[in-house]
Parts: structure tokens; C-alpha cells; sequence
């Protein structure tokens, strides 16, 4: 009997996941289908429930419901519990495991696709929404030199900082206006891009050389691409990491890992295809 997963969330329709996790089960020979599943924004949990009901093994979660799926989940992993948010759930017999991928998709394609070992580096992360919470643990474990967490309300940022302040590399939190100079590694961990905005922040945190990472893929991360550029960095969006996180999904549901390089290229000449 093929086992049912899906993308859950609200909107869903544009997600790549389904054509993602088919390449993975075509991969690794497993019998298994995905699919897009809308939630009315009062509806998530009703939905998880019919889903669940009829025999699915999981379901990735995305926005806005990520934070409805912790509370959701019996047990979580503990990047999920750090993050405080799910985007992964798998039903089991004894309950609902939450995870949360998201960090370890945004490493696994710095360090892997990208190249750029994070051990030793100075990191910024601007945003201290749920989209950093989830990735600041895995980035963390990268053992970066310094991790400076900036945000356009400093009391979230402090609070982010706080709550990882036991993992043992030096965190500090500062306003968007705060953030230092010449960082190797940024990510845009906000919903600047959303808005076509450039970005949060300014061009004195790149060098030349410095990976600039957005989290959102396609259009919607032109900007953010294009300001990293001119200012002599080099732009990376979130595609990867979208390839990266689903990996992680994968295994957490199958148990096997599969290849992500030859999804990645294909998703990547889809994306230029259509542009």
C-alpha cells in the first residue's frame, strides 16, 4: 500500500515539495506519494486530523502553521523543541513526533552546495522570527567564531540569543542599525524579500567574498541577490536549503538519505527555465 505524505499549509499551491519528494522516492525506490494539502487558517488542526485518520505516515507543515503544529505534536525532537516550531510531523502509533529541518537544510547547503564551512566564521542572522528560531540551533552546531543575531525590535533578538545561550558559542543580539561590519556568512532570515525589499540591512556587514544567503528562492529573492552582488558578495537564495530541509524530512519519515545534488540541479534549471 503506497504511504501518503503532503505539504500542509496555507497557501500551499505554489509549493515544489511534491515534485521534490518525488525525485527522492524515484531515487531511493520508494513506494510513496506527496501531496499539496490547503488548511483553512482556522482549520489546521481539523485537517492534520482527517490526514492522519485516513492512514498518511506525515506531513511537512509550512507557514503560517508551523507554530499550531508544535503545540500538535506528543513528542519533539530537540531542534524542533529549541525552535519551538514543526515543519515536519510523522503520525506514529504512539503520537505525533514534530521535528524541525529547516537549520539543517540551511547548513547542509552552506557547507555542501555552497562550499563554505561555517566552523570558525562570523555569521549574521537578521530576523528573530520563527524562520531564525528554527535555523539558529543547527547553526549553532556549526561552531561558527561568533553568531550576531540583529532585528529590527532588539527584545527579540535578545530573547532569541537567550534562549540558546547554553550551546556554547558566543551569541550576541543587536539592532538591524547594530550590525557589524564585514561578516562571512549572512542569512536573511525575514520577510524583507516578501516586499521586494533589497535588504534589512547594510551593505558595510558583506566583504568581498561573503556568502549572502536569502532565504526565499526565485523572484521574490531578486533583490536581495542583486544588492549582495553589487557589493562584491556572493548571493545564494533559499533554494537549496528548500532541497536541503525535505532531504532531512525524508529521513526522518524513511529512514534513508537521499541525493540531493541531482534534485537540486533539476529544480535549479526549472526555476531558470521559467524565469
Amino acid at each position: 500500500m503506497t504511504d501518503r505524505y503532503a505539504v500542509v499549509g496555507n497557501p500551499v499551491e505554489h509549493s515544489r515539495s511534491p515534485a521534490i519528494h518525488a525525485m527522492f522516492a524515484e531515487q531511493t525506490q520508494q513506494d510513496l506519494a506527496y501531496e499539496r494539502l490547503l488548511a483553512p487558517l482556522d482549520g489546521f488542526e481539523a485537517t492534520l486530523r482527517a490526514f492522519a485518520t485516513a492512514g498518511a505516515k506525515g506531513c511537512n507543515v509550512t507557514v503560517p502553521f508551523k507554530f499550531e503544529a508544535f503545540r500538535l505534536a506528543t513528542e519533539h525532537t530537540e531542534r524542533a523543541a529549541r525552535a519551538c516550531a514543526v515543519n515536519t510531523l510523522r503520525f506514529d502509533e504512539g503520537g505525533w513526533v514534530g521535528d524541525n529541518t529547516d537549520g539543517a537544510g540551511l547548513v547542509n547547503d552552506i557547507q555542501r552546495n555552497a562550499r563554505r564551512p561555517l566552523e570558525g566564521r562570523q555569521v549574521l542572522l537578521v530576523g528573530a522570527g520563527g524562520a531564525a528560531a528554527g535555523v539558529l540551533g543547527s547553526l549553532i552546531a556549526a561552531r561558527p567564531a561568533v553568531i550576531t543575531v540583529v532585528n529590527r525590535s532588539l527584545d527579540k533578538a535578545q530573547a532569541l540569543v537567550a534562549s540558546h545561550a547554553d550551546l556554547g558559542v558566543p551569541l550576541r543580539a543587536a539592532t538591524l542599525a547594530e550590525a557589524p561590519a564585514a561578516q562571512d556568512v549572512v542569512v536573511n532570515a525575514t520577510s524583507s524579500s516578501l516586499a521586494g525589499g533589497a535588504s534589512p540591512v547594510d551593505a558595510r556587514v558583506l566583504k568581498p567574498g561573503s556568502l549572502a544567503l536569502d532565504m526565499m528562492y526565485g523572484p521574490k529573492a531578486q533583490g536581495f541577490l542583486d544588492w549582495a552582488a553589487t557589493h562584491g558578495a556572493e548571493p545564494r537564495d533559499g533554494l537549496g536549503m528548500l532541497v536541503e530541509q525535505a532531504a532531512e524530512a525524508f529521513f526522518f519519515w524513511r529512514g534513508l538519505r537521499p541525493d540531493t545534488v541531482p534534485v537540486l540541479k533539476a529544480l535549479r534549471s526549472g526555476l531558470e527555465g521559467s524565469s
